[in-house]
């Protein structure tokens, strides 16, 4: 084994190779994710340390007055451990994870990948990333269905910085709607964050109030036109489907008008 040959694939050149093939690009939260990752060797002998899998996405955090694109590790999946691969080796790894309930949907302008990654040392790290379909999961469906019901329309889906509402990620994925029908003239939109909890959900929504008359225009002012409001929707709510949880958020965005 030459030196040269190791100086080249510590720089990448000649170096191992991974690629992996997912059974699905399309998934959705708290499901499962699998497939194979296919592992070439290179032209020396490379010491791997491990194989991961990672799910990552961006976020937008603001920083000085502008707005800045950071990435986030959802989550993290450990393949193998350390092992030596031989030159020109052929291996495969099949995989089969769980998902986390908080992964964000990719909906408008989210994306959501996979990275897989060769930890070898002194080297370039070889990795594979491969984009992911992630669809809303059967419980935020049906509030989907219930805020269209209502008139509401979806203007953007959003990964912003909120580190104190995100839990363990650094972000939440806020849902921007704007009334069409009964509750336009009345509200300018309504932002709503979807919380998994099994076969629950919990909503957070915030009731952007529009502005009318003198007093409507100082509470816009005064930052006061704004309402959070918590909402738990059990499996029992959520069996009766789209419409009983309508007028249950019906109810509840008419009492902060």
């Amino acid at each position: 084994m030459s030196f040269f040959k190791k100086m080249l694939a510590s720089v990448g050149v000649g170096a191992a190779k991974v690629n992996t093939e997912l059974h699905t690009t399309e998934v959705m939260p708290g499901g499962t994710l699998s497939g194979i990752v296919y592992i070439e060797g290179g032209g020396v002998e490379q010491q791997v340390d491990r194989i991961y899998l990672l799910i990552k996405t961006h976020y937008i955090r603001e920083s000085n007055d502008r707005k800045v694109k950071e990435t986030a590790v959802v989550a993290k999946y450990l393949l193998t451990e350390g092992f030596t691969l031989q030159p020109g080796t052929k291996l495969e790894k099949s995989f089969q994870f769980d998902l986390p309930e908080n992964l964000p949907i990719t909906l408008h302008r989210a994306e959501v990948w996979v990275e897989t990654g060769l930890d070898i040392s002194s080297a370039v790290d070889p990795s594979d990333r491969d984009l992911i379909h992630v669809v809303p999961s059967r419980e935020m469906e049906i509030v989907l269905d219930a805020m269209d019901m209502l008139g509401f329309k979806l203007r953007e889906v959003t990964n912003d910085y909120a580190p104190r509402l995100g839990g363990n990620l650094p972000f939440v994925q806020e849902f921007e709607f704007v009334p069409t029908t009964k509750f336009r003239g009345y509200l300018d939109e309504l932002e709503v964050l979807f919380y998994p909890m099994g076969n629950s959900l919990e909503l957070l929504i915030q009731i952007d109030r529009r502005a009318r008359g003198l007093s409507g225009m100082l509470s816009e002012a005064m930052g006061t036109d704004e309402t959070y409001v918590r909402l738990q929707l059990h499996e029992r709510h959520l069996e009766r489907g789209a419409r009983s949880v309508a007028q249950g958020l019906e109810e509840i965005i008419s009492e902060h008008l």
